[in-house]
């Protein structure tokens, strides 16, 4: 407790800082690297060290001699808000040969296919992993003998920067090129697991590994347990963090928020996002294209009194449920009027996003069984029992039970890779 509120003051005053040196030089604050702001963290030094940060501190050793390819976007920083890419680039001794960026671009802005480009400061090659190839090609690897992977997770198996780590360990496995992992905290923290496994027979760029929904474990111990489970036999390296532990939300670590892709904005948004994602396949806006995604959802067609007369006779911990309504700018429903519910997240340690999706898939399905479209849930639930029992009618408690034997097993193979504790 004392450590958090020491950050919090320290951020406050990190923030009048900056606000102040902004003001007097016309500087956009949020990109502004004060050196006084830099001497405030350095003082306190009670804050996460990501794997960018270690290997700062070692100097770079690992990569001398290295033609680097570095995998990373907006959101591969190291504490002080320095790119890994200008670090890495300025190395003694390291070559960095090129950049290679997942989903949203190497600025975290775009919601489509991407194209790859060239990165201004440093004047190399970006290879777009989520465009024309979702796996780097042997042209893009041509002349790399490293791979570095520095993004920052949601903490949420369909979240693709997942997918896009593993298919870079395997192109590196089958080129010889070594892999490094430069980890960072799971937002969501390391200890709760929640959601059916992944069906094994449904792997996808948005189902990598039979995981449940929120797995609990950051990417350097998804890599080690990747590598094994499925045989990728990458030369695999984690640089773990310092001063991370599982209990760990993201607000705890002393990091600045960088918003790890367009509609995750902030850690509230992270937290209620594995829930409310699932929904928008069925034909719910989730606020996708206003100023709060996965804070609210709602359809032309939904009765919000109705809505919440049905979950007002669930067990919803952590969340209060109220009507509203919003008109998206872009997404499912640009530009129509949507009634439905906003979602006050009130109590993280007790909240249950998963379930609150199911119960409100529960809910919509048996006032709109014609238009909420419960089986095309499938693609980011990723269990087909789950889909069907939701269909039938089953009671969501009664499905969440039923994947109890699932994770169970989930947890003791899970148990092999943990860096922390």
């Amino acid at each position: 407790m004392f450590r958090f509120r020491l950050l919090t003051v320290l951020s406050v005053l990190a923030g009048a800082i900056l606000f102040a040196i902004a003001f007097r030089s016309g500087k956009n604050p949020e990109v502004s690297r004060p050196s006084a702001l830099r001497d405030l963290v350095a003082g306190h030094g009670d804050h996460t060290k990501t794997g960018i940060d270690v290997l700062e501190a070692e100097k770079f050793a690992p990569l001398r001699g290295k033609r680097v390819g570095l995998i990373t976007n907006h959101t591969g920083l190291d504490s002080y808000g320095h790119r890994t890419i200008d670090l890495i680039a300025r190395a003694d001794g390291v070559n960095l040969v090129a950049i290679f960026s997942p989903e949203h671009g190497i600025a975290g802005v775009a919601d489509e296919s991407v194209a790859n480009q060239a990165d201004a400061p440093t004047g190399l090659p970006i290879f777009s992993l989520y465009g024309a190839t979702r796996r780097p090609t042997k042209e893009m690897l041509s002349g790399i003998d490293t791979f570095v992977f520095d993004l920052q997770d949601a903490g949420v198996r369909f979240y693709t920067y997942i997918t896009t780590m593993a298919y870079s360990m395997e192109a590196a496995a089958q080129q010889h090129i070594s892999f490094f992992v430069l980890d960072r905290p799971n937002p969501l923290g390391g200890e709760v697991m929640e959601g059916p496994v992944l069906d094994r027979d449904r792997t996808s760029f948005v189902g990598y590994f039979a995981m449940p929904i929120r797995y609990a474990m950051t990417m350097g111990e998804l890599a080690q347990m990747f590598n094994a489970e499925n045989k990728i036999g990458a030369d695999l390296r984690v640089i773990a963090m310092q001063d991370w532990h599982r209990q760990d939300t993201y607000d705890m670590t002393g990091l600045a928020w960088v918003a790890p892709s367009p509609a995750l904005r902030s850690l509230r948004e992270n937290f209620l996002y594995p829930g409310v994602e699932i929904l928008q396949a069925a034909g719910v806006s989730v606020g996708r294209g206003t100023a709060t995604p996965f804070e609210v959802l709602g359809t032309p067609w939904t009765d919000p009194a109705r809505l919440l007369e049905q979950l007002s006779h669930r067990e919803l911990p952590g969340v209060r449920l109220t009507a509203t309504q919003f008109t998206p700018a872009k997404g499912l429903f640009s530009g129509i009027l949507c009634k439905g519910i906003s979602m006050d997240l009130q109590d993280r340690d007790v909240f249950q996003p998963v379930l609150l999706g199911l119960e409100i898939a529960s809910a919509l399905h048996r006032l709109y069984p014609d238009q909420f479209q419960v089986d095309k849930m499938i693609g980011l639930l990723g269990s087909q029992s789950t889909v069907e029992r939701l269909a039938r009618g089953d009671d969501p408690k009664d499905i969440e039970a039923s994947w109890t034997d699932d994770l169970t097993r989930f947890r003791q193979t899970r148990e092999k890779y943990l860096l922390y504790h």
